[in-house]
């Protein structure tokens, strides 16, 4: 509806009167046919405005409120008179988002006409939205008198259309972002960012064991469950990024200007751990897990499909790895399945053909460094790729369930093994969740004890706290059931989960064993969080258990745990694994003390690897093996007459860059100290915070794309006249050890 024209529509009663008079003056009864006229527009005006089907406005030259229909001052709560010489815009703003009312400000500056002009108020606790119509007036000698116009309240339309669009960008279980919403927010995001040269995160989510819970509770129990994971997504991602639920048990989420791999790698972390804490639902209390891949703009893709296939993919190896995990994109990705399929079968061989073996670390008491106890720990070798430590096999084992066989053989070897000790020595078997929770576990135990006829007392199951963390009425029963049996139980690995006192507290455990995690050198202690580790000794006293600790390789460190009250330890400060013949022969010399020696510093726990990586120093690349890799520091082979001293650069490979010093040297060894630590990458493996931006490659020249796969982002560097002579070394190996 166009302006109405208030030339026409409003006469003044003061206009009507002298008609009237007039027709009085000519003899004529009544008021003249004019007034009338006159009279009838107005009573059709004032009925317009009281039935709320229109309403009318009209301004000064200067755009100030000359006349509002009775009913908005109303809503306002005011009088009529009230808003009467205010500018209107100081009332009403678009209802489109600009806030500060140009908009309106400016129809009205410009003198022109307009319709259907949407504003709101702009009190918030006015829920009022008007469409509106105007046309400027001016008098006869073409002087501007301001504007006149009319409008309509269309607060419940326009909700109503708001909400649909709401609807149609938001999920209406979750009030989360829907997969369309996300997917416009990406691009629009990564358009942006290209721009600028920004970085964003995906990080694609899925719950573990979410179809049990709609299974077992049901489906309305599924959706509060939803609902609840949606709370504690907003709680951890704290306003920093975008929640989005793409259906079913399916989240993403966009975290802009993010690309230090650590502080993702703490996100991803906090978001496993908050979400695999029990939920209260109305049908009872259940619990589940939550899996997450992470892909990185510009480095993992540049458009919205690359970004979130490479998440997806990411997503999709860290469910493979035992789930309850995060993983980096890395382009290795689709290889790395084929790898974890054919180490799957090799793992089933290894077991049918006896290729597994257990060494044993002793476990010591500090009170007077004797030999308590000895932890079983897998050996694997391979024929093909030699030793396999236990952290690259068992992730593939739990991801497979053949972790079921394979502990049941280790149980039980280590049963048979612990009758040829004395009777003072136990044996410690660590338990994976999967294994705890497979049919039959404690009736499994009962028969390995009964057939190897070991005293129960004598076995200790250490179990991780992610166990805690499944089904409570499962965990009780096995749990039950174990300690009737008169096994001892450990909590291993406490502190990396969110284990509730009350529960700890009547849960029958022995002892709580801290990881090597606690004693990693902190910006506030060189020998880790000692604070932590004073208030769960003294926790763990309380509640009548003990505190053992493992991965100790520093007699400074050994000497922090004793005062803290901490009751036994182990690792290299008092020895490695041994095999079991020579557990026996040290069995043989009698009582077995196992003095502590200092190799040097506690530092950060070492993964042998052996791949070539690239070194730089200054103009000169090398290529060199890396034989071993920890958090702070690495070991490579390849280079001659390298002084202590030397800074080098370790190119790692897909723009990861690690600036280092040599410490040691030795032939054409040298071990290096990183500047910056290295993070876990999520697999059991360790990577650079930052890598170089393909944003800085694409400045050099290159196309911008992200990280080409198995190349350095570095490029060939100058090879001429080398500083430092190379070693003859055997030909390279294959990237990975698996």
């Amino acid at each position: 509806m166009g302006a109405i024209p208030f030339s026409e529509l409003f006469k003044t009663r003061q206009s009507a009167v002298p008609s009237s008079v007039e027709a009085a003056a000519d003899g004529v009864a009544g008021p003249g046919p004019v007034a009338l006229v006159d009279h009838e527009k107005l009573a059709l005006v004032e009925q317009l405005e009281a039935s709320g089907a229109s309403l009318f406005w009209s301004t000064d030259p200067r755009g100030r409120i000359a006349y509002l229909s009775p009913s908005i001052p109303v809503m306002f709560g005011l009088a009529s008179d009230e808003l009467l010489g205010d500018p209107l815009q100081a009332h009403f703003v678009p209802a489109d988002g600009e806030a500060d009312g140009r908009s309106l400000g400016l129809k009205l500056a410009t003198r022109k006409s307009f319709a259907n002009l949407t504003v709101r108020s702009v009190r918030d606790s006015v829920d009022l939205v008007l469409r509106l119509s105007g046309k400027p007036h001016y008098d006869g000698l073409g002087e501007f008198l301001g504007f006149r116009g009319t409008g309509f309240d269309i607060t419940e339309e326009f909700r109503g259309e708001e909400e649909a669009a709401r609807l149609a960008r938001f999920d209406s279980l979750t009030g989360l972002a829907n997969r369309h919403r996300m997917e416009q927010r990406i691009d629009s995001t990564l358009a942006a960012f290209r721009a600028a040269k920004r970085q964003a995160a995906i990080l694609m989510l899925d719950l573990d064991r979410f179809k049990q819970v709609n299974d077992t509770l049901g489906h309305a129990a599924g959706d509060q469950l939803l609902q609840q994971v949606a709370e504690r997504l907003r709680a951890v991602v704290a306003g920093r990024g975008e929640i989005g639920r793409l259906g079913g048990d399916e989240f993403q989420l966009l975290i802009p200007d993010m690309d230090d791999r650590g502080e993702l790698g703490e996100l991803a972390k906090k978001i496993i751990a908050m979400i695999s804490q029990p939920y209260s639902v109305e049908e009872g209390r259940c619990t589940i897990g939550c899996s997450v891949g992470i892909a990185i703009a510009p480095y993992d893709g540049v458009e919205r499909d690359e970004l979130t296939r490479a998440a997806d993919l990411a997503l999709y190896a860290s469910k493979n790895g035992g789930r309850g995990q995060f993983r980096f994109y890395a382009a290795d990705l689709e290889h790395e399945a084929r790898l974890r399929k054919r180490m799957e079968e090799d793992l089933a061989q290894a077991l049918e053909s006896g290729h597994f073996s257990l060494e044993y670390q002793p476990q010591v008491a500090l009170a007077d460094n004797r030999v308590v106890g000895l932890e079983a720990q897998y050996c694997w070798q391979d024929e093909e790729r030699g030793r396999v430590t236990p952290e690259t096999f068992l992730p593939v084992a739990e991801g497979s369930r053949l972790i079921v066989p394979i502990g049941e053989w280790a149980l039980r070897k280590a049963c048979e093994d612990a009758l040829g000790w004395p009777a003072s020595l136990r044996v410690a078997v660590t338990i994976s969740t999967v294994q705890f929770f497979a049919n039959g576990f404690a009736a499994m135990v009962a028969e390995v004890l009964e057939q190897t006829g070991l005293d129960p007392a004598r076995l200790e199951l250490e179990l991780r706290e992610s166990i805690l963390q499944g089904d409570p009425v499962a965990v009780d029963t096995a749990l039950s059931a174990l300690f009737k049996l008169g096994v001892r139980l450990t909590l291993d690995e406490f502190g990396t989960g969110f284990t509730s006192l009350g529960y700890l507290r009547r849960a029958p455990f022995t002892a709580v064993k801290l990881g090597a995690g606690f004693f990693e050198s902190s910006v506030r202690h060189e020998h880790g969080d000692m604070g932590m580790v004073r208030a769960i000794a003294a926790l763990a006293e309380a509640l009548g258990m003990e505190t053992h600790a493992t991965g100790v390789h520093a007699l400074g460190l050994l000497e922090e745990l004793k005062k803290l009250g901490v009751a036994g330890a182990q690792g290299f400060v008092f020895s490695e694994a041994l095999a079991a013949p020579q557990v026996l022969e040290e069995i043989a010399r009698g009582e077995w003390r196992l003095a502590p020696t200092d190799s040097g510093s506690q530092r950060a726990t070492r993964r042998t690897v052996f791949r070539k990586v690239g070194v730089i120093h200054e103009d000169h690349y090398y290529e060199v093996t890396l034989r071993n890799l920890s958090r702070s520091g690495a070991m490579i082979q390849g280079l001659c007459d390298v002084p202590v001293g030397t800074a080098f650069v370790l190119d790692f490979g897909q723009g990861q860059l690690a600036v280092c010093t040599v410490t040691r040297t030795m032939d054409d060894t040298q071990g290096v100290e990183f500047e910056q630590p290295l993070v876990d990458d999520g697999a059991g493996g360790l990577c650079t915070r930052a890598r170089v931006s393909p944003y800085e490659l694409a400045a050099a020249g290159a196309p911008l794309q992200a990280l080409p796969p198995g190349k350095s982002s570095i490029g060939e560097a100058p090879r001429s006249y080398p500083q430092f002579k190379l070693a003859n070394e055997a030909p390279a190996q294959p990237l990975r050890s698996d």
